[in-house]
């Protein structure tokens, strides 16, 4: 039997505040969220989220790059700058869509795509 896909794992500083976040900002379900931990999911794929403590968390440059296809990129945007995130840079119209990247907790990137 191959392998399967688990989960995207990534390293927080606030847990609760970063599933939060993904669940307040792209409307992931919260499966678990402890102060540790947190499980969230969008269709089949699950996000987990892990305490680290500062040191290990704080990057200059970019960490993980997460990248997802949303109905409304200004709304999206909105509601993610309202939870903190900030614009990387323009939101781009291109001839297949709008593209954005958001620098968000803890340095993570998210990769926003609105189709046309």
């Amino acid at each position: 039997m191959a392998a399967s896909f688990r989960w995207i794992l990534q390293l927080h500083r606030d847990v609760p505040k970063a599933a939060r976040f993904y669940s307040e900002g792209l409307d992931f379900t919260t499966n678990v969220c402890t102060l540790r931990w947190a499980e969230l999911q969008s269709g089949s794929l699950k996000l987990a989220l892990m305490h680290s403590p500062l040191e290990q968390v704080t990057q200059k440059g970019y960490s993980s790059l997460l990248s997802f296809t949303v109905t409304d990129i200004n709304s999206t945007v909105t509601k993610l700058i309202a939870l903190g995130a900030e614009l990387d840079g323009p939101i781009k119209y291109e001839v297949h869509g709008k593209v954005a990247a958001m620098r968000c907790l803890d340095g993570h990137v998210l990769g926003l795509y609105e189709p046309v």
